[in-house]
């Protein structure tokens, strides 16, 4: 299950954002940047506050030098909080680095946080993992200049996480998320999502936060609920959220939603000439979508064709595929996974191969399989949820 971490930069943030049900606090100072540290007081101040209502993690900056950095990781560690998340940009991503903060990781859990604006080297996650840190984040580092989605894809964004799982990291993904970007990133299901300025008043990341703002971000991220059914071997779950949100059975009408005419170059075909080069792909997505009896007017009502987009994207970015009906039946099932859709019919052409066009075009509906939610839980401790 993916959980909520909003950043906080005093108690009154603090207090605001556990009454509106985030699973995680985030203590920072967003003047001074991405990771901008608080002084160690202010830190312990909030710990004190908040006691062990939920787990804390903390920004202690980017310092320039190993020594620097292992004395501003145990300064902020001694504040009492859960976690201490250490930036590590193209600059200051070595070993050495890591290596410094080795004998700290065997009583702090560290956060290793690598920036998409800054042409991050998932190579440097196995060297977090074998030096004791015990998960890794993607932000953004230049606040202002877009959003995560803005510098990486959602088939890189997967890529990470996939290699986080590999090295057996805790993954978070952050960078200037706004509401729409939620249920474009619960598929990859990340262990949590990191908010701050979509919580602030004016969504400016330097006021204060505003407590509706708050209720918005965590309508959209399922939260785990008990089991309503008692097959065993089967975490059921109700998914809510933007895309997320089962409509009651006795709902009979649908909305459309779709992709038509998207032409995207894949890795695909069985043929040796097929190989070791893409091809252009057209698809055609047509979504029956069950109206929820929940309306709103922000994105907690709403199936996108963002969600759509990404299921295609993040099946390409995962290599190369023998047959086109592989793909089609892998983007029916990414697509089936909201469990808000009730049928699905896609439909992929190659452009490449004839005069013309050839292709496939399959249609799946729900089934008892589909409905089943099973978001990996987070093994955070001290989780709430």
């Amino acid at each position: 299950m993916t959980l909520m971490l909003a950043s906080v930069a005093n108690p009154a943030e603090a207090e605001t954002v556990c009454a509106g049900g985030a699973d995680i606090l985030d203590l920072k100072d967003p003047s001074k940047g991405a990771l901008g540290a608080l002084d160690v007081d202010d830190a312990a101040r909030i710990v004190r506050s908040i006691g062990k209502r939920l787990p804390m993690s903390a920004a202690a900056g980017s310092p320039g030098s190993p020594s620097t950095l292992a004395d501003a990781v145990a300064a902020m560690a001694a504040t009492g909080v859960d976690y201490v998340k250490i930036g590590f940009s193209p600059d200051r991503a070595t070993a050495d680095c890591a290596r410094a903060l080795a004998p700290q990781a065997k009583n702090t859990r560290l956060i290793g946080v690598l920036f998409a604006d800054y042409a991050p080297d998932w190579d440097f996650l196995r060297i977090m993992a074998s030096n004791g840190f015990a998960g890794a984040m993607l932000d953004t580092a230049k606040k202002g200049k877009g959003r995560l989605l803005d510098h990486m894809d959602i088939a890189a964004l997967d890529r990470f996480i996939g290699r986080c799982r590999e090295n057996k990291l805790l993954c978070g993904l952050a960078g200037s998320l706004e509401a729409p970007d939620v249920p474009r990133l619960l598929p990859l299901e990340p262990d949590y999502l990191g908010f701050r300025g979509s919580l602030c008043h004016g969504r400016v990341r330097e006021d204060a936060i505003d407590p509706s703002l708050v209720g918005i971000i965590r309508d959209l991220i399922p939260r785990e609920v008990e089991a309503t059914r008692n097959e065993p071997g089967v975490d059921w779950r109700l998914l809510l959220g933007r895309g997320f949100v089962a409509a009651k059975e006795q709902f009979v009408e649908t909305d459309l939603i779709f992709v038509h005419d998207l032409v995207l170059p894949c890795a695909i075909g069985a043929y040796d000439f097929e190989r070791g080069h893409t091809q252009n792909v057209r698809f055609n997505i047509d979504a029956d979508v069950l109206r929820n009896d929940a309306r709103f007017d922000d994105m907690r009502g709403v199936f996108s064709y963002d969600v759509i987009i990404d299921s295609i994207k993040i099946i390409l970015g995962r290599g190369h595929v023998d047959l086109i009906e592989t793909l089609a039946s892998g983007v029916a099932d990414e697509i089936l996974r909201y469990p808000c859709v009730a049928r699905v019919c896609v439909r992929i052409e190659k452009l490449d191969v004839v005069r013309g066009t050839v292709g496939v075009e399959i249609k799946r509906e729900r089934t008892a399989e589909h409905s089943i939610a099973t978001a990996r839980v987070a093994a955070l401790p001290g989780n709430a949820a």
